[in-house]
């Protein structure tokens, strides 16, 4: 079970002013929110990360979800959870975004205008690079000291209680 199972989700804040916000000097006024939300708008994190984010080919996947994972594990080393937070984010959407073309060439799911789903197109080659970033995540997202931070995070600053906060003896 990963901590957006034993959580209520608390969606990302998106009326913050980001251009203005250093989050590594503010870490109260970053949301976990879902997903992959706001992983375009948190800085200092965005302009560390988003370079390093490509899933063209397997070779560029891995060495992008390489890179990313060792900066996760740099912002760990850190205590910083909010980095370890958007690092896992990115992972996420590589997965996401590189799925995506495995699945639709264009990397349009739906038709222009419209809600109707296009017909899948796999490409194995973009498909290699999701699975690349898959087990990344996954790695992230089910690392320990990550489940223990984000649940100190949300304790601490978006009002939430972990089960295990409220057992006896905790």
């Amino acid at each position: 079970m990963d901590l957006a199972e034993l959580l209520p989700m608390k969606e990302f804040d998106y009326s913050l002013n980001f251009k203005a916000i250093d989050f590594r000097q503010h870490p109260e006024l970053y949301r976990v929110g879902r997903g992959e939300q706001g992983v375009l708008l948190v800085e200092p994190y965005k302009s560390e990360i988003l370079p390093y984010w490509k899933f063209k080919t397997p070779d560029i996947a891995r060495q992008s979800a390489d890179q990313i994972y060792s900066l996760f594990l740099q912002y760990k080393a850190e205590g910083d959870f909010v980095g370890m937070d958007m690092a896992r984010k990115f992972l996420q959407m590589g997965y996401t975004r590189s799925r995506r073309y495995a699945n639709h060439k264009s990397g349009r799911k739906y038709a222009v205008g419209s809600k109707t789903v296009l017909p899948r197109e796999e490409d194995p080659i973009k498909a290699q690079s999701a699975k690349i970033f898959y087990e990344k995540w996954q790695l992230a997202k089910s690392d320990p000291e990550y489940v223990r931070l984000a649940a100190r995070h949300r304790e601490q600053y978006e009002g939430f209680e972990t089960v295990a906060a409220k057992s006896p003896g905790s």
